[in-house]
């Protein structure tokens, strides 16, 4: 190998002929020394073997996800369409009956952190192989629950298994998807959420109003196996993993750090207050629209949630909305949006009801994205810790506002839900007003005394 160039002049003499001074008298010609020798040229940088759209392996990961997600999340709501039936079959409360959606969203919310940090060992893909593989057989024994606790419990465990696929999925992009894909990939694979949240809702619907709450939920199931069988298929095993090794007081630590930065406290309340006005409002909507004077039968009832595209739209736009009128502007804006939701909403017509129901949707969606964006931009380590605790606290507020929301139905009817709903909304718009004077001071510490 040729030796490093050090920048110094260097004679090279041919071997074959023999070393001659320029200046020996045998020598007739001078010896001309020839030019410095190039210096090495480096070794090529490794070929990036991350996945690519239109490369290999990326439809079908892509695919798998999007199978994982509308698997996920099918079934994690998927009793939230049926509760009048289920209130009605078990002889049930409203508030009672919630706790079947309740308790899913709470197993997933307390899971969702451990299992993030056990992704870290064990592997992305396996994480959510082993999650799904629990909950679809979780989601096989549901429709046989013999009571209303059983019920409770099966889903209870079923939404902690399935913590397992968000806490490791975005993780699972980020390392086998070069960057400039990775916001494509993910968006599959939150339509794959969304779609999923939505056709469980409108299926279980349709279903429940033939055959009943228990075949509702069996369909569920077996549509949720396939999407999971799917996703085993077609996943690319992973080729940029490196286990780490388990350290609890380190992830302590940081999730401590976490939890002392009071702009991720406001973020983490902001998005936990927004879930708790959509948790209040979808799981007692059902109840109304199926009472008098409306009297719509199931089917009808499990498409209402079919507004749900409007949030698709309103998370897709809050990017535009941040960079007219900032992150708080925005978020004084969607806090307005569902606050005007839900006045609308309390009108006695199914028109209004519907337009504050795409109201609130909207004014979610769009503040959901942005406290849930502002948390990776703002956590400068651990941002996979971070992400985790947004996760925990968004699904407590759906866990709060279903319970809530339905023990205030049942005191005092939707007035009683809207106003769970408005105290969660004047909390979001303190918390944001808090976040203003945080902001304001910040800046006049910065400005020199004098100036």
């Amino acid at each position: 190998m040729p030796p490093a160039s050090t920048g110094a002049s260097a004679t090279l003499v041919d071997a074959r002929v023999p070393s001659v001074s320029p200046t020996s008298p045998k020598s007739s010609t001078p010896v001309t020394a020839p030019a410095p020798a190039a210096a090495a040229t480096p070794p090529a940088a490794p070929a990036d073997t991350r996945m690519v759209p239109g490369g290999p392996g990326y439809r079908r990961m892509s695919l798998a996800l999007f199978a994982a997600g509308l698997a996920t999340f099918a079934l994690l709501y998927s009793t939230q369409a049926l509760l009048p039936l289920i209130s009605a079959d078990l002889g049930a409360s409203a508030s009672a009956a919630s706790w079947t959606v309740s308790a899913a969203t709470g197993g997933l919310a307390l899971c969702v952190l451990p299992l993030s940090a056990l992704s870290e060992r064990f592997g992305r893909a396996r994480l959510m192989t082993v999650s799904l593989a629990v909950a679809l057989v979780v989601a096989v024994l549901v429709p046989f629950a013999p009571n209303l606790g059983a019920l409770v419990a099966l889903r209870a465990v079923q939404g902690a298994a399935l913590a397992g696929v968000p806490a490791s999925a975005m993780a699972y992009l980020g390392e086998e998807v070069r960057p400039r894909a990775l916001v494509g990939a993910i968006g599959m694979f939150v339509a794959g959420n969304s779609i999923g949240g939505m056709s469980g809702r409108i299926v279980t619907g349709w279903v429940a109003q033939e055959w009943g709450w228990r075949p509702a939920l069996a369909v569920i199931g077996l549509v949720s196996v396939a999407c999971g069988l799917l996703f085993r298929a077609l996943l690319p095993a992973p080729r940029h993993f490196t286990p780490a090794t388990l350290h609890p007081r380190s992830v302590a630590a940081t999730v401590a750090g976490h939890l002392r930065n009071p702009l991720l406290l406001r973020l983490y309340a902001i998005g936990g207050m927004f879930m708790t006005v959509f948790g209040a409002v979808y799981t007692v909507i059902g109840y109304r629209l199926s009472a008098e004077p409306f009297s719509l039968p199931q089917g009808v009832v499990g498409s209402i949630f079919v507004v749900y595209l409007v949030g698709t739209v309103a998370s897709a736009r809050a990017g535009r909305l941040v960079a007219r009128l900032g992150r708080r502007g925005t978020l004084y804006l969607s806090a307005g949006t569902t606050a005007a939701g839900l006045a609308v909403s309390l009108a006695d017509s199914l028109v209004l009801i519907v337009a504050g129901l795409v109201l609130i949707t909207a004014g979610f969606f769009a503040g959901h994205a942005v406290a849930s964006s502002s948390v990776s931009a703002t956590a400068t380590e651990g941002r996979a810790q971070a992400s985790a605790l947004y996760q925990s606290a968004y699904y407590i507020g759906s866990s709060l506002g279903g319970v809530l929301g339905a023990m205030a139905f049942h005191a005092a009817g939707w007035t009683g839900t809207t106003l769970i709903g408005a105290l969660a909304v004047l909390a979001v718009a303190g918390l944001t007003l808090l976040g203003t004077y945080a902001a304001r001071a910040e800046r006049h510490r910065q400005v020199p005394a004098g100036c």
